[in-house]
């Protein structure tokens, strides 16, 4: 017998056998946690001794025992979720980790009849257990290890026989399913379930992601585990999970070289809706406060950025254009009319010098044909000033060293005068971002500094955008654009640090004593650090040039992760971002890897956004889907009342599945269908077309797909988007504009 197929009872065993391994795992980090405590106990009483050395060993010894000890303590969903069952292989080394390296059988492991024994069985988790004879328990999913159970398929099995995917809760094992790789052979393992991903994949969402780590397949675990150095760029359809493979390398690159990533990793996520959705899954991974998840709203520090500006306007922030526009504004806003004083009056020599408005704009041209940022040309200001008032008194030496030293004290004289410190901060000031981008919504400022670069009309819709309360998310790639062309303003000089204070170890691990958490420490590091050793970028097709410009800033010598998907862009401009991209990236190498199956969707709906994804991108293959529900999307259209019909749309689907519902409707219509939704719960969301990006729900409610394909340029690509966020349901609601037929089915989504 080949497989030993789960009888009555079997699936109960093979979980209380899960549960009395998973005890053991438990309570052998029970004895780990001991341990580390003990480490720092002991560690604190070495700092007695006061001698330099024995604090700096102190602070060591505490750093590493509190990082470990942080880690048991950790609470982790799903803490072991793997396991295979592996075939001897051809030789007897063992790795780090404790389990042997072999990737293919030995030439002996299978006899003639076909049958074999399992030679070793390794449990995959968030993080490694040895046992005290330094045996593995758990292996960390990470490892090189682990790798099988994610790359073993029916094809390629290398010593794989049975893969096992655990679903547990705390400390409790809930479940277990299995895939026979090497059916033909007799080794007496039972197989539960219909197969570990497809019930991975059945499982209701929620708000919040769930890390695949245990489903991850093949093609994915390619590129979690690609070596890190110059760019990978990862395309893929809906579905195939680019978001998670992103995640999963960031914590897969910590642990293989935690020292070279120390620099921090950004990951940049299109919406503050998709970090929401994504800011748990790195901690369950094993890795905290390395990574910082960040909306393209908030990378400049500060600003937190939720507003969407008309698409119309979005283009023209977005273009590479804003670039003169804003090199002319930085400068030209020191010629504003309440930018300084047109004279400058100082005394010296016992004599009244004078600097009037001809001559003072002379000296802001000669300063102005210097490079450097508008707030670094503040120093070369200063000084033109003081030449041409020394110039104004006239005296002469014959005596260089004279004339010096009179100079010297001439200019340490007038330059602490309140006549002229008031005078340079008035008319040289320090300028920020903000100020110079409220500017811009001056419409006849706007005009002059955009000439021949933005037409009347689009100055006309820059201008009253600018004019109302808060930033677009577009209006921060602007505001870090004029970071970089002002200068950051001079810091207040910090205090001396005491040279014990440097100690990483009491930092780290002791900050209640100064007042600041964990958390909030590493916070504030990511909110200081402004360059990272590693960039992942999430939808990365939907970065506009400007952001680009924003995101390389943050990535000049770091290692890059691309994913995104040309057919799901919602900028229309795809040759210039690219351009943008490319700029960005500088020259170095890429390693190019596609996803090209769709996990998400079952084919019922999948087949119904490949009819958009034909006319939004003639030619694009669409992502294989894996499963089918023989649940088909349901048509209907709206009444005369929308707010009803959308909310009666949603009812229903709370009603069919046991997860989330997510509502996308046309960006303009955001705030009316949260409204629409009130009352019916928190399983419910209401989602512009924009901020659906990268989310999945259990079913979707698509208003009027004609609405969202004409609300830009790039609405075909974005109503793709919109009708691949369900795993299990669709509903479409079409309006008269959608020209439904018959059976309710809009013009759109008709095949031919």
């Amino acid at each position: 017998m080949a497989a030993q197929t789960a009888a009555p009872g079997v699936r109960d065993q093979e979980i209380a056998a899960e549960q009395a391994h998973l005890d053991r795992v438990y309570r052998r980090l029970e004895e780990k946690i001991h341990e580390a405590e003990f480490l720092m106990s002991d560690a604190a009483q070495r700092g007695q001794v006061g001698t330099p050395g024995a604090l700096a060993e102190r602070d060591a010894q505490v750093f590493r025992a509190g990082v470990h000890l942080n880690r048991l303590n950790s609470e982790f969903e799903d803490f072991l979720f793997g396991r295979v069952d592996l075939l001897a292989g051809k030789d007897g080394k063992k790795g780090a980790d404790g389990a042997f390296t072999s990737v293919d059988p030995a030439d002996d492991a299978i006899r003639e009849d076909a049958t074999a024994d399992i030679a070793e069985t390794l449990h995959i988790g968030r993080i490694g257990v040895l046992d005290t004879d330094y045996a593995p328990l758990v292996i960390d999913w990470r490892a090189p290890a682990a790798a099988p159970f994610y790359r073993s398929t029916p094809v390629a099995p290398g010593r794989v026989v049975r893969r096992r995917v655990i679903r547990s809760k705390g400390r409790k094992v809930l479940g277990v399913e299995d895939d026979l790789l090497r059916p033909e052979l007799t080794t007496g393992l039972p197989v539960v379930g219909d197969g570990a991903l497809m019930a991975a994949l059945g499982q209701a969402r929620t708000h919040s992601m769930r890390d695949i780590v245990s489903s991850i397949q093949a093609e994915q675990d390619l590129v979690i585990r690609a070596p890190a150095a110059s760019v990978t760029e990862v395309t893929g359809g809906p579905g195939t999970g680019k978001t998670a493979v992103a995640l999963h390398r960031a914590a897969y690159l910590l642990y293989q070289d935690r020292r070279r990533y120390a620099g921090g990793i950004l990951c940049v996520s299109p919406t503050p809706l998709l970090v929401a959705y994504t800011e748990g899954v790195l901690p369950s991974l094993g890795e905290e406060g390395q990574v910082a998840i960040r909306a393209v709203g908030s990378l400049v520090d500060g600003v937190s950025a939720e507003l969407y500006d008309e698409p119309a306007v979005a283009r023209i922030k977005g273009s590479l254009r804003m670039q003169k526009v804003l090199r002319n504004a930085a400068r030209g806003c020191l010629d504003l009319p309440d930018g300084g004083p047109g004279l400058l009056r100082v005394v010296a020599f016992g004599r009244r010098l004078e600097l009037d408005a001809q001559e003072l704009s002379s000296v802001r041209q000669q300063v102005l044909a210097g490079t450097a940022p508008v707030n670094l040309l503040r120093p070369r200001a200063r000084r033109l000033l003081l030449d041409a008032l020394w110039r104004r008194t006239g005296r002469r030496f014959d005596d260089t060293e004279l004339a010096a030293e009179e100079r010297q004290g001439f200019d340490e004289d007038v330059s602490t005068e309140p006549e002229f410190t008031d005078f340079l901060d008035a008319w040289w000031p320090v300028l920020a971002p903000a100020r110079v981008l409220a500017a811009l919504a001056d419409e006849r400022r706007l005009s002059r500094w955009a000439r021949r670069v933005l037409t009347p009309p689009e100055v006309r819709r820059v201008a009253r955008s600018l004019r109302r309360d808060g930033f677009s998310v577009h209006d921060v790639a602007l505001l870090d654009e004029l970071e970089t062309l002002l200068g950051s303003p001079p810091r207040e000089k910090k205090r001396e640090l005491d040279p014990m204070d440097q100690l990483t170890g009491l930092e780290e691990l002791m900050p209640q004593a100064r007042g600041e958490s964990r958390r909030e420490r590493a916070d504030r590091l990511a909110r200081e650090r402004v360059e990272y050793a590693h960039v992942i970028v999430d939808e990365a097709q939907d970065l506009t040039p400007m952001q680009w410009r924003m995101v390389g800033r943050r990535g000049r010598t770091a290692t890059w992760t691309i994913v995104g998907d040309p057919a799901q862009s919602s900028w229309s401009d795809v040759d210039e971002a690219a351009r943008a991209r490319d700029e960005a990236l500088g020259n170095r190498p890429r390693r190019r890897f596609t996803l090209t199956v769709n996990y998400r969707n079952p084919a019922e709906i999948a087949e119904v956004a490949s009819t958009v994804l034909a006319l939004a991108m003639p030619g694009s293959p669409s992502p294989r889907a894996v499963r089918s529900t023989g649940v088909l999307p349901r048509y209907e259209v709206a009444g005369p009342d929308l707010a009803a019909s959308v909310r009666d749309a949603a009812a229903r689907l709370l009603e069919e599945v046991d997860g989330t519902v997510g509502v996308v409707v046309a960006m303009n219509r955001r705030a009316q269908a949260r409204q629409w939704l009130r009352g019916l719960g928190d399983r419910v969301v209401a989602l512009g077309s924009l901020e659906a990006k990268g989310l999945e729900y259990d079913a979707t409610v698509v208003v009027s797909p004609a609405e969202i394909a004409e609300e830009s340029p790039a609405g075909l690509r974005v109503l793709y988007v919109a009708l691949t966020r369900a795993t299990q349901r669709l509903t479409v609601l079409a309006r008269e504009a959608d020209l439904p037929d018959a059976a309710g089915v809009p013009d759109l989504l008709r095949a031919d």
